[in-house]
């Protein structure tokens, strides 16, 4: 009797285990789609001002640190409260002015339109790649975050330290190896929220939002270096 008791409770604890992780994914998911909206505004916005354009590369990499880091801060400080989901545009609609520098390049290019267009959908099946291999999973990945992190700490201080280096070698190597360690982050990252070790769905989003955009900005720059096509 006891021992049917344990089933019966347990096997409906499991369940609610189960269905509570699918809602935090199916809102990350929704959260994530919706954060493209203000990344898009944000970098047509940028395109066409070109505020970026008239910053220097010192200038534009203190706002990017300020700005990022800062909005990040007040996205996890609120996540708990609709105010994050707010934070949380806001945040993606600023990495998108971010990234219009990059974009102008880009459409700089003959071909740049078709250029923009794979990088996204090299990125998209990037993400479905890793979002379906998540699932699949069984094992374990949380061993993974701390060299990852460690992995991603490198890449950023190598990339500023590129900045005055200006090596073209260097630039290539970083845009490879990002590529690499954000494709990796995905699939941890989401991996984690159908293990039940994220279970705040604006945390997970901005976690993911952060991968893709990054595979995106290395994927990009790569079609650019390699794929763009002068007048």
């Amino acid at each position: 009797m006891n021992e049917s008791l344990q089933t019966q409770y347990g096997g409906t604890a499991g369940f609610g285990l189960t269905a509570d992780r699918q809602r935090v994914l199916r809102n990350t998911y929704w959260l994530l789609a919706l954060s493209m909206v203000p990344t898009v505004l944000g970098a047509w916005v940028g395109v066409t001002t070109g505020f970026m354009a008239t910053m220097g590369s010192g200038m534009s990499m203190v706002l990017f640190f300020a700005g990022a880091f800062g909005l990040m801060f007040l996205v996890e400080k609120t996540k708990n409260s609709s105010t994050g989901v707010y934070a949380l545009l806001a945040f993606t609609f600023f990495m998108g002015l971010m990234l219009s520098r990059l974009l102008a390049a880009i459409l700089g290019f003959k071909n740049g339109s078709s250029l923009i267009m794979m990088a996204f959908g090299g990125t998209g099946a990037i993400f479905f790649a890793m979002a379906s291999l998540a699932t699949v999973i069984k094992r374990d990945l949380s061993g993974m975050g701390k060299f990852l992190f460690v992995g991603a700490i490198i890449l950023l201080v190598v990339s500023v330290v590129n900045m005055f280096m200006q090596s073209s070698a260097l630039m290539l190597t970083i845009m490879a190896l990002s590529m690499a360690v954000f494709s990796a982050f995905m699939l941890y990252d989401i991996k984690r929220v159908i293990d039940g070790g994220e279970t705040n769905y604006i945390s997970a989003t901005l976690a993911i939002y952060l991968d893709l955009y990054n595979v995106f900005q290395s994927l990009l720059s790569l079609l650019g270096i390699f794929g763009g096509e002068r007048d």
